[in-house]
């Protein structure tokens, strides 16, 4: 198996260092609802997970949420509710959005304020050594004490100060060093420490959750190509500096961002999506094999459209899928050669750096060979492994295939009414293709009509 290494621009053969592989992947600051492009985060490295699994590996996922925030404590304040509360209730939001994507839940999770103890050892530890240094009660981190800094983002220092979410602060030895800990403020949480009340910078709390759960060196770090600079760059260099032992990670894997048009998703521009009004529209099902199309490196670009797409592609091998019989009639061996080429050329593509969107071709391509052969007079009996193929490797990425209200027989009926209504409208019969249209909507059936034709999901 291969996967890309943001620390070394290349595609590597992966091993775990030990028996099982250390995977931490960064969480949300729960100050709101998630959005799109936190759903492809979590579905990437759900599926990176299952992989692993799938290949024979046993996998510890840690992930954090980072509970105390400035913009958490904002909005806190804005609503009126102390801030744990409002970072607890966008936690479950959150969890329960991730539990309808199907994603597996992490093996841990850790909120930053649970590890504030381990904190504060790391950072007194860095002031020991000469890797940082107080003043008035914040704690920053030299930059140029580690002569390796900005070999993850390969940037020049210029480029770095750049990219650097640099605050004007006169006190600082060097306008890139980064905080530990800040100095408490009227109005804001704050922990005891050896230089007064405060609380943690940003990056400190995932070198203290590391460390404390998976020990000095992990197999994997993941994330979404934002945090790469400035926040995995810290949180490398500050982790390395601590515990002398390098990489603090040893493959750095981040997912591409989800862009509307040609503008990342984020909420502070405002374009975002939640998950949970994406679910309202779309299966979990068409959210994924969105995601999935796409290689995890790549930019997404969230549209309707795509989704629709997306969504049509889960009907066929959902119906691919149909189909039983009282037993497993003896099997053509040109059909168990198909399946099991299917799944050699899926596991080929996911070893190639996650190839998801190879991978899912070859979904499609056994459930074409099962239509075909249905069309041939195949009994369902003797398609039964290929459809075990599809449900197996199908489930590695997630995929349940399953519509929960048990009507996928109802879809053939279904596109023969949406294709009724097509000629009906096209003979001016607007009455009977309102009728249509209208009992659809009341039996749960959007129709959605374009210039190209009419389309349908379920509402």
């Amino acid at each position: 198996m291969k996967l890309y290494n943001t620390l070394s621009r290349r595609v590597e053969d992966f091993e775990p260092a030990g028996s099982e592989v250390k995977m931490y992947v960064c969480g949300v600051t729960p100050y709101d609802q998630a959005h799109f492009g936190h759903a492809m985060n979590a579905i990437v490295f759900d599926v990176l997970r299952r992989y692993l699994e799938f290949r024979g590996y046993r996998v510890y996922h840690l992930q954090n949420f980072t509970d105390v925030d400035d913009k958490i404590i904002a909005r806190a304040n804005r609503v009126g509710i102390p801030p744990r509360d409002l970072a607890e209730r966008f936690i479950g939001g959150y969890l329960a959005d991730l539990d309808q994507l199907n994603v597996l839940r992490a093996t841990k999770y850790v909120r930053a304020t649970e590890e504030i103890g381990g904190m504060i050892e790391i950072i007194t530890d860095l002031i020991t050594k000469g890797y940082a240094y107080s003043v008035d009660g914040d704690v920053y981190f030299r930059v140029n004490r580690d002569d390796d800094y900005g070999k993850l983002s390969h940037r020049s220092r210029d480029e770095l100060l750049a990219g650097a979410r640099v605050e004007i602060d006169r006190r600082k030895e060097d306008a890139m060093d980064f905080a530990l800990w800040k100095s408490a403020k009227p109005g804001e949480p704050a922990w005891d420490s050896p230089w007064g009340p405060g609380r943690p910078g940003w990056h400190i709390e995932c070198s203290a959750i590391v460390l404390r759960n998976l020990g000095a060196q992990i197999d994997i770090h993941g994330g979404g190509q934002d945090l790469i600079f400035p926040h995995h760059e810290n949180e490398m260099s500050q982790s390395e500096s601590h515990t002398g032992c390098a990489p603090f990670a040893r493959f750095w894997v981040h997912n591409g961002m989800v862009q509307v048009g040609d503008t990342k998703m984020s909420k502070s521009l405002g374009n975002f999506v939640t998950i949970r009004e994406a679910l309202d529209k779309f299966s979990s099902d068409a959210l994924r094999l969105a995601v999935l199309t796409s290689h995890y490196r790549s930019p997404l670009v969230y549209s309707d459209e795509s989704l629709q797409a997306a969504e049509h592609g889960v009907r066929r091998l959902a119906q691919a899928l149909e189909g039983h019989a009282d037993q497993i009639e003896p099997t053509p061996e040109a059909l168990a050669q198909i399946g099991r080429q299917a799944r050699e050329r899926f596991i080929q593509a996911m070893d190639e750096d996650l190839n998801t969107a190879s991978a899912v071709s070859q979904l499609f391509e056994l459930a074409h060979e099962i239509n075909r052969a249905r069309e041939l007079g195949v009994s369902a009996g003797a398609l039964v492994p290929l459809r075990y193929e599809i449900r197996e490797l199908a489930g590695v990425l997630g995929l349940e295939l399953e519509q929960k209200s048990g009507d996928i027989a109802a879809e053939p009926f279904i596109d023969l009414l949406v294709s009724v209504r097509g000629e009906l409208r096209k003979a001016k019969l607007w009455q009977l293709s309102d009728q249509i249209r209208q009992r659809l909507q009341e039996l749960g059936v959007a129709i959605e009509d374009r210039p190209d034709g009419s389309s349908w999901r379920p509402t």
